[in-house]
């Protein structure tokens, strides 16, 4: 058996892995923050969706048997939400035994069935006294955004777990624009010290980086470039929302060293490269014009000569509406390591989408992106028209 992977096989599946994450979450129709992972369900969600919800106490219960389910009882000590039926000091009892010590506290969500059958309580969720008063005090779902993120700004790496996770999932389902709101509200001092702080979650380190880019200064960029440009082989996580918040400080000069640094230089691991490509797409989507287009274009463009991750580039590129590199595509279509399936159907449909690049409404004279697109990809279904016909069959203009 190998008892190491070859390099080449494990940026594979470094490479692997991460296209899998940009096509479960690819950044440009994100609804949710850029960087800062998968979207959670909160507390003040979960406390939102539950037709009852209390506080209570564990009393005892008893405990599960081969011969029997045991069970649990708890005392409610307050109502947040639920029909008048409920009361201070009720007993509930659950199905199952649960340790617990007397005078422990916990949140009892509940959903109504209907019809008069009662409530159905789920599991039981440990909090102290400040942790309940941080969710039963949190504004609604239904409050303007940015300002239910200014009560949870508040909370971000507070020392009570519970919270900091929560307040930090309140942010992580957050549109980007709403974050962009506080810009003004955000704390900077703290922020960077919770970038340097190596016990910082890493999971968090994408937000932060987001964070100070908006509210930041350019000795805030060196400290960003700094951690950026780190020699590792290591995969980061939220090094993307670091080089993210860093072109939100310094723009072109800061694209100038991911271009150096990250981009051209094939010495760094894909996973690096990958997140400069995330900082590009952000850019792009968010960047409010930070940075020109044609100047993150020709950064992508420079991504063309990876193979590893060209087909994620070409379909940015044509996205992006970038129609400079027809006839770079051409050349290498089906050559050396770019004849691999993917990239010759990522080939294929930027052809299409070039082709089909007009003017709405019509009147106008036909770019000459169009026609040579369209000459192109006549050579193509000629060259391999087994894959042009399956490009066709799931073509959707973008």
């Amino acid at each position: 058996m190998f008892t190491r992977l070859s390099n080449r096989f494990r940026t594979s599946l470094v490479a692997a892995a991460l296209l899998l994450v940009a096509i479960a979450s690819p950044l440009p129709q994100a609804r949710a923050c850029p960087f800062c992972g998968v979207a959670q369900m909160t507390l003040t969600e979960q406390l939102a969706s539950a037709d009852a919800a209390v506080l209570v106490q564990w009393v005892g219960g008893d405990k599960d048997t081969e011969a029997k389910v045991g069970n649990t009882t708890y005392q409610i000590q307050q109502i947040v939400k639920g029909p008048k039926s409920l009361t201070k000091d009720q007993k509930v009892t659950l199905d199952r035994y649960r340790t617990g010590k007397s005078g422990d506290l916990f949140v009892l969500l509940g959903t109504d069935l209907g019809n008069g059958k009662g409530l159905e309580w789920g599991s039981p969720l440990e909090v102290s006294e400040t942790s309940f008063n941080y969710m039963s005090q949190a504004p609604s779902p239904e409050t303007v955004a940015s300002k239910r993120l200014a009560y949870f700004l508040k909370f971000l790496e507070f020392p009570d777990p519970i919270i900091s996770n929560d307040a930090f999932g309140e942010f992580a389902n957050a549109q980007y624009k709403d974050i962009e709101q506080l810009a003004a509200q955000l704390p900077k001092d703290k922020i960077r010290g919770w970038i340097a702080n190596s016990e910082t979650p890493a999971t968090r380190l994408g937000l932060y980086g987001m964070m100070i880019g908006l509210c930041g200064t350019p000795e805030d960029a060196k400290m960003l470039e700094a951690k950026i440009l780190v020699q590792t082989d290591e995969f980061r996580l939220g090094i993307d929302g670091l080089m993210g918040g860093y072109l939100l400080i310094l723009k072109d000069k800061g694209l100038d060293v991911l271009d150096e640094h990250k981009l051209a230089n094939k010495k760094v691991p894909f996973s690096e490269t990958f997140a400069a490509m995330q900082a590009l797409r952000f850019m792009w989507t968010y960047g409010s014009g930070k940075i020109a287009p044609a100047r993150l274009q020709q950064s992508m463009r420079i991504l063309l000569d990876r193979p590893e991750m060209a087909d994620l580039v070409i379909a940015d590129l044509a996205r992006w509406k970038d129609w400079s590199i027809q006839d770079k595509l051409m050349s290498k279509y089906g050559e050396g390591e770019y004849n691999i399936p993917s990239i010759k159907r990522a080939i294929v449909r930027y052809m299409l989408v070039s082709s089909k690049d007009v003017a709405a409404g019509g009147g106008a004279p036909q770019p000459a992106h169009v026609a040579n697109g369209a000459k192109l990809l006549e050579e193509l279904r000629k060259k391999d028209p087994k894959t042009v016909s399956e490009a066709e069959r799931f073509f959707v203009v973008p």
